[in-house]
């Protein structure tokens, strides 16, 4: 039976904390809607009603261009051990990009990452769970990271090369704010 909360209460928090992996899921007015696994020690709960994302440079750049269409996000996490249980956090975003002033207040909440690109600065307008009965078990065996080595060896100066060619615009020609 689904259950709705207007914020993250403690419980629904420690169930973040325990999750290896989120799919994040945005749609522009008009466009393809993006709907993308996440992992990586990327996501902070900051508060009931706020969570922070690091993300990194990847072939596309879909969610900053569609939030600065619609500002409307959905994560949503899946228990993969344990009991079963999905939640779905509905909410508001915008990117923070490391020459925006806000910037220097939220990085150091994480890990040195290699290519990152923005913080999706997401504010929690309700949560969702439910059974999640029919999701199967998933044993979790470690983070890939061929992300963190290709970043590494692009550099900083391959990474913004890359933003330029590859992450300035969505699939659909939005602009995402990069730059």
């Amino acid at each position: 039976m689904a259950k709705f909360y207007d914020k993250l209460t403690s419980r629904l928090q420690e169930f973040i904390k325990n999750q290896k992996i989120f799919f994040v899921a945005t749609a522009p007015k008009n466009g393809r809607i993006n709907l993308s696994p996440k992992g990586m020690d990327s996501l902070r709960v900051v508060g009931e009603n706020r969570i922070l994302w690091l993300n990194v440079t990847g072939s596309g750049n879909e969610t900053a261009a569609h939030l600065l269409e619609n500002d409307r996000i959905t994560i949503m996490m899946c228990s993969f051990e344990g009991a079963p249980n999905i939640l779905r956090i509905y909410g508001k975003g915008k990117a923070i990009h490391p020459n925006d002033q806000e910037w220097d207040t939220v990085i150091h909440l994480f890990p040195e990452t290699p290519g990152t690109r923005q913080i999706f600065d997401i504010k929690v307008e309700s949560a969702q769970t439910s059974c999640g009965m029919s999701i199967p078990f998933f044993d979790y065996k470690g983070e890939r990271e061929q992300l963190n080595d290709w970043a590494k060896e692009k550099g900083e100066d391959g990474i913004e090369q890359y933003w330029e060619d590859r992450n300035l615009t969505s699939i659909d020609g939005k602009p995402t704010g990069l730059k």
